[in-house]
Order: structure tokens, then sequence, then C-alpha cells
């Protein structure tokens, strides 16, 4: 079976520690106000009992990419691999992806008038290392690899617990999480909405 990498997170290991967050800003020179990936919060309960959740977001590298989809000049493409890369020498800064992503996940970089976001660290994989988000991670939050390969560890997490996608209907997401009680966290619209605009971009 042809290899689809995908990213798995896990709720109940996320301390909110951002250190992802910086790790891909320095692993891909993101300018400053602008995020490949970045976490949000939330609070939950009443005082005494009150809970903080985080939920990390990124480019989901969607089945069928709505980024994708919507580019008029074909600036966005999807590898065999599923990786869902912008080639920056064809974008014309037209921001039809940045309105478009049910994720919030592009943005420009305002260096170059160029859309931009995850890539998964292609560069990386390619070279047989993980990406900078998951080898940062202090408590393994973060599991990458070949979700159509049994023997992965990814594989392995996604057969053995309940996993959920953010909005599940647009595009078909390969970003997985394992969350401690997908209830009380409240997946759905409320996080969907959360930090859409992170990028600055409307």
């Amino acid at each position: 079976m042809a290899v689809k990498y995908g990213m798995l997170i896990d709720l109940r290991r996320c301390t909110g520690c951002r250190a992802c967050q910086v790790a891909c800003k320095a692993e891909n020179e993101v300018p400053l106000g602008i995020f490949r990936g970045w976490v949000t919060d939330t609070e939950r309960g009443t005082y005494p009992k009150v809970k903080k959740y985080f939920l990390p977001r990124l480019c989901n590298h969607c089945d069928k990419p709505v980024c994708m989809e919507k580019c008029p000049i074909k600036a966005i493409s999807k590898r065999a691999d599923g990786v869902v890369l912008v080639d920056q020498s064809k974008c014309k800064n037209l921001k039809l992806c940045v309105k478009n992503c049910p994720y919030g996940a592009p943005s420009i970089n305002p260096m170059v008038n160029k859309a931009e976001k995850c890539t998964f660290c292609i560069h990386r994989v390619e070279a047989g290392i993980v990406p900078s988000c998951v080898n940062t991670c202090q408590g393994r939050a973060r599991i990458f690899g070949d979700v159509n390969d049994s023997a992965s560890e990814i594989a392995k997490l996604i057969a053995a617990y309940k996993t959920t996608t953010l909005t599940p209907h647009t595009g078909g997401p390969n970003v997985y999480y394992i969350a401690p009680d997908q209830k009380e966290v409240g997946y759905g619209d409320e996080y969907q909405s959360m930090n859409k605009s992170h990028s600055g971009v409307k």
C-alpha cells in the first residue's frame, strides 16, 4: 500500500508548552507575526474545579484539500505520499487558500508576499528525520508516520484508541487527536473557529 503521511496528537500528553510552535518557526524560518503551527487553549468548569485544555493546530494535509481546489493558478499540489505543498514560484498572493482553508492553516509570508503553511517538514522526513515539532515535543504528544503501514506507531495508536479529527467532513484531514474526554473538551465548531485568523490575514 502506498505511503500516506499523517500526524497523531495525544491531547492527554500535551501541556501547552508551545515548544512545537517555536520549533516550527525556527526550523522553517517563519517570520514574526505568523505561524505554521500553533496551540489554542480553552478553560472548562467553574471555580474551584477548572481545567485548561490545549489544542495544537496545523495544516491537516487533507485527502481532498480545499486550498488546492480553490487555487485557480494551481500553486498548491498534493504529493503521492499525501503531503500538501505550496509552490511559491507560482503563488500570486490571491489569498484564496487563506480564506477557504477550514483550519486556518495557510498564511501570507509578508517578506515575500506568498502563501505558506506546514509542510510536515518534508525536507526532514525525506532525510529520515521526524518533523521538527514532533522531535521537540517533550511529552511525546505528537506521533508522525505512515498511516497506511499497520506496523507503524501512528497506525497502531489510531487502531488502539478512539481518535477524532477536526471538521472531518471537509476534505478528509490526516491529523488525528486522542482526547482525554471528547465531550468535555468540546470538539467541533468552537475549536474550529478558535484562532482561525492566527496569521493576521482575514
